[in-house]
């Protein structure tokens, strides 16, 4: 009898491994994906995010990319695009742009000063591993449709158009890419532009749950302590959906810090926060004003409203329309 219980017990700590807590930090955060959700997808069919390139396993968490395997060609990067990165999905400039913290000092700031910007760069269902030079090329950028750009990485069909800051990922992973848009905006009550909200709403229905996407959120259900509800189909996103906010609390050595102990922006009054330049005081909406995702980083000022950002001796844009 008490053989038997053995073998049940090694089953069931295979089937369902047991519960550990999020990742503190970025850096931890990418050694438990390799080891708890990525390990054995290594030489899958479905490959990395973007490429959908097999690769093998370097060091803590890197790894080393399989070109032929993907028909991958280097654009420009060569040492990058022989290696894998961690590509945030939500990119760490979007969530955290939308922090008081970074308006104060940037990332490295939020990092040392802001536990929610903490748990939301470590947040393992926004990590994907990727070609490190199409993470590199994707920068910041936000999802689009890019039909006038042609092949850029060989046989990759992820495509990146400079000249308008957008990247539109291979189709593959185009419903993934949307929910966990979605989660990261519910879950951290962050602002997204109506056109942002329209592609990938189009995403979601287009490109349903696949079973790898539903066996990935178990992985990192039983390391975060809840699922994705937009893989699950607990919650859908709408057109003006009202985010939850259920990630209010960072667990920092093991306390509670709740948000409202951080200072954050109120949410802006259009579909996106505004976008202002230091270096000409000139304002840009996130609808409307071709200049909005131009703006060199190093530059940016965001505002909650037009109203803030004219108190701050801004001016709107002239080809705003």
């Amino acid at each position: 009898m008490k053989k038997l219980l053995s073998v049940v017990a090694l089953v069931l700590s295979v089937i369902t491994p047991a519960f550990s807590s999020p990742p503190s930090n970025f850096s931890e955060a990418k050694v438990i994906a390799k080891q708890k959700i990525y390990l054995d997808q290594a030489n899958s069919a479905l490959g990395e995010l973007y490429c959908g390139c097999k690769w093998t396993w370097v060091g803590k968490s890197g790894g080393r990319i399989d070109p032929d395997s993907c028909g991958y060609q280097t654009r420009k990067q060569q040492n990058r695009a022989e290696r894998t990165e961690w590509e945030h999905i939500v990119p760490a400039w979007t969530f955290g742009n939308q922090r008081q913290c970074w308006k104060n000092g940037g990332r490295e700031h939020c990092v040392d000063d802001d536990p929610v910007f903490r748990a939301m760069e470590a947040d393992l269902f926004n990590l994907y591993p990727s070609v490190g030079e199409v993470n590199g090329d994707r920068s910041n950028f936000n999802y689009a449709m890019t039909p006038g750009v042609a092949p850029q990485y060989g046989q990759c069909k992820t495509r990146v158009d400079f000249d308008q800051r957008a990247a539109e990922p291979r189709d593959e992973v185009k419903g993934l890419v949307a929910r966990t848009t979605f989660y990261m905006f519910d879950r951290y009550n962050l602002n997204m532009s109506r056109q942002q909200q329209q592609l990938l709403m189009a995403w979601d229905k287009q490109y349903p749950v696949s079973a790898w996407e539903k066996v990935r959120d178990s992985r990192i259900a039983s390391i975060m302590g809840h699922s994705n509800p937009f893989v699950t189909g607990d919650r859908q996103w709408t057109q003006g959906y009202k985010a939850a906010g259920d990630g209010t609390v960072s667990a920092i050595a093991g306390k509670p810090v709740p948000v409202t102990a951080q200072p954050t922006l109120a949410k802006a009054t259009g579909a996106g926060l505004i976008i202002g330049n230091r270096k000409s005081q000139v304002y840009h909406l996130s609808i409307g004003c071709p200049g909005y995702a131009q703006v060199s980083e190093k530059n940016q000022i965001t505002f909650d409203s037009e109203a803030a950002a004219q108190a701050a001796g801004f001016r709107k844009a002239g080809n705003c329309k």
